[in-house]
């Protein structure tokens, strides 16, 4: 069962592949938390990680925090590996933390299903909106609905987002 909008951020404690180990506490001092369900191998993944580094780079200064958990299983999908991803955030430049999910725990506590797939709370670290980044994975400059960017920009306005809850669209989870 995915999370409901409203319920509470569940916890964790992840190492990323810059060295550090992350949890909610972490970023305490951040206004919005967009948790991104992520991976290397899923072309919807790459298709959209320079619009996540945008909107990373975009809100920075007003309190947002985008970080990626990759939980696929590393066995049978070896270019999802920790030694991978750290290669492909160096590769990609990527300005958030990029977590590894190894036990799939996390995965499970927060219901994801896809890569890419959000979860963005607001400073309680209450769900606000679950779902996909846009409406165009393939062509970015064919959006027309930014549902993380509206999302992001309603938090920002102590608003409820408009539209809560899309369909994330996508790569399944590789359950190991």
């Amino acid at each position: 069962m995915s999370l409901q909008i409203g319920d509470p951020a569940p916890p964790f404690s992840l190492p990323a592949v810059d060295g550090k180990t992350y949890g909610l506490e972490s970023f305490a001092d951040k206004r919005v938390l967009v948790v991104v369900f992520s991976c290397n191998h899923c072309p919807y993944v790459q298709a959209y990680e320079d619009r996540l580094m945008a909107i990373q780079r975009d809100y920075e200064g007003r309190g947002l925090q985008l970080v990626a958990i990759n939980s696929n299983d590393d066995v049978r999908y070896q270019e999802d590996s920790f030694e991978q991803m750290s290669a492909r955030a160096e590769a990609k430049g990527f300005n958030f933390p990029y977590l590894r999910d190894a036990s799939q725990r996390v995965a499970r506590a927060y219901g994801a299903t896809h890569t890419p797939q959000l979860f963005v709370f607001d400073r309680q670290r209450r769900l606000r909106y679950q779902g996909k980044i846009d409406d165009n994975w393939q062509q970015p400059q064919q959006v027309t609905r930014r549902y993380l960017r509206e999302a992001v920009e309603a938090l920002m306005q102590d608003r409820e987002p408009e539209e809560p809850t899309t369909h994330a669209i996508g790569c399944t989870i590789k359950w190991a």
